[in-house]
Order: C-alpha cells, then structure tokens, then sequence
C-alpha cells in the first residue's frame, strides 16, 4: 500500500500519535509517516505518507500551507498560545489596528521561534530546555508569509487567515503582531486548512478510517507534486528505469530545466522523481522495484 491520506487531526493529539493510529490499519511493516507537523492543540490537514511515499517527504513539505488563527489581544504567555502560563496582560487592540500593520508581515520575515517547539539547540530540544526553566538564545530565521487575510472576530478574539511556507510559527506570529500594535498577543485555536493540495474538506477523520479502512481514502503518490514539471518515457526503457539508472530522453519529450526535480512516468506509471544534468536525467527518488 502506497501513497497519502490527508487525515483531518483532532485537537488534543499528537501528530505522532495520529501517525501510530494509522499505523495499527496498515499491514505489518509497512512505513508511515506524516508531512508536516501539527501542535497537540491544533486540528486540521495533516498529511500521512504510507509505504514509499515516504520517500518523497522533501517534495511535500516544502508546499504552500494554509492556517485559519485565533489571535487574542492583550495577552502574553511563556508559550505564545492560550496554554501557557501568563506573563503580562497589556491593552487590547482593535481588529482596525490589525488591518492596517498585517501588510508588514507579508512577504519574507525575519522570526523567532518560540522556546516550546521541537527545534534543537545544541542536540536538546528547546521544549525540553523551556521545562527545565532553561532559556538559550534562538537565531531569528527568515520565512515567507503569502498572504494574510481578516476572518472575523468573537469578542476581542481577531481570526486570521494565513498562507505561507514551510516552518513559520503562528503562535509566534500572533505574537509578533501584538508586539508590532505596542502591546502583547498570543494565539487562541490553530486549524490547519491546507497544506499543498491537501485540504479540510476533503480530509477524513481517524473514526471514518476505523470504519472503513484507508484504501477508500488513499491518494496516489504523485498528489502533492503536480507542480513539479513531468516527462514521459517509453516502456522500452523499462530496464533502464527499474534499475535506476540515468536516461536520455526522447526526442518527442519536453525537456525541462537543469537541476529541476521533475516527475518520471512510463505510460501512466509513476516512476519517481528525476533532475536533468547536460542532457541526461538521474534519479533522485526512485519509487518502482
């Protein structure tokens, strides 16, 4: 069994631990993993690659993801969302300030990532630091937000629709903007409703995996990378294919950039992942046997 299912991830679970819920519905030895993580408080798409999609792990997470935030004025905690311990309460602005400062945080950024993440410092991880009462000193890292749209309020509570690139913190962009508005901000609910082409609505809880199994739901491996450029080889070349070898391509075939990670098939087989080097193409990620 090979490809994805973008699970729909309840509040209150690990990512991990969703993975090793699949995990139980698939035969023995099979490999799993997800693409791209979710906090334990935070639900929505999560995308879990099974069998020798998990090869593919660098071309998945480097998608366009979409979170749909809560952002709650005038509250700052040594975790950056609602369950933290509270470090000062300051003035609560309006969703008008917030308008008119969310064009700063679009495009390339520079942020801080909080200390309750998973990144490592020194070979320990900086949550397990931040129990420890530890604090160390976190580079700012450069990531890119595509867009940043008002969806609403409750209350004083400011909902944000954001896309952006891999590894921007939205708990340290809530943040980040309260701190821009002269006061303090942290995140409120966090629901994930894209990543890549995998979106909440067409996800599927773990309960209708229990009752249905996963192949009703699983997706063919080549779901996420329709935007790699693809080629398609004659089954003459099988051989060559199969042993992973480097290829020429036909004369009729479109050729694509240098060092472009580029989509393989043979006929309507996909093969794996492929870049061109002069006038040959070598395998990156080879998915046949």
């Amino acid at each position: 069994m090979n490809g994805f299912v973008s699970v729909n991830k309840p509040t209150g679970m690990s990512s991990g631990a969703v993975v090793a819920r699949v995990k139980h519905l698939l035969p023995k030895g099979t490999k799993i993993g997800h693409a791209g993580t979710l906090d334990p408080e935070a639900s929505g798409v999560l995308p879990i690659m099974i069998g020798k999609a998990t090869r593919l792990f660098d071309y998945t997470t480097s998608k366009t993801k979409t979170y749909l935030v809560e952002l709650v004025p005038g509250i700052e905690t040594d975790t950056q969302d609602l369950s933290g311990a509270v470090l000062k309460k300051e003035r609560e602005f309006t969703p008008k300030e917030v308008e008119q400062i969310l064009p700063k945080f679009i495009g390339e950024i520079n942020q801080i990532p909080p200390m309750y993440s998973a990144i490592k410092v020194g070979g320990q991880r900086l949550y397990a630091l931040a129990r420890e009462g530890k604090q160390v000193d976190i580079a700012a890292r450069k990531v890119w937000i595509e867009s940043i749209h008002m969806h609403g309020c409750e209350g004083s509570h400011i909902f944000l629709e954001v896309s952006c690139g891999r590894g921007t913190y939205m708990r340290t962009l809530c943040h980040d903007i309260g701190k821009a508005l002269g006061s303090a901000a942290c995140m409120g609910s966090l629901v994930r409703t894209r990543s890549g082409p995998f979106v909440l609505s067409e996800s599927v809880t773990l309960e209708t995996l229990y009752e249905n199994g996963i192949e009703p739901f699983l997706l063919p491996m080549d779901t996420p990378l329709k935007s790699y450029p693809s080629i398609t080889v004659d089954e003459n070349m099988e051989k060559t294919i199969r042993n992973g070898g480097p290829f020429a391509l036909p004369n009729e075939g479109a050729e694509t950039s240098q060092n472009e990670p580029t989509r393989v098939y043979m006929g309507s087989t996909f093969c794996g992942i492929v870049h061109r080097n002069a006038d040959k193409y070598y395998f990156d990620c080879m998915l046949l046997e």
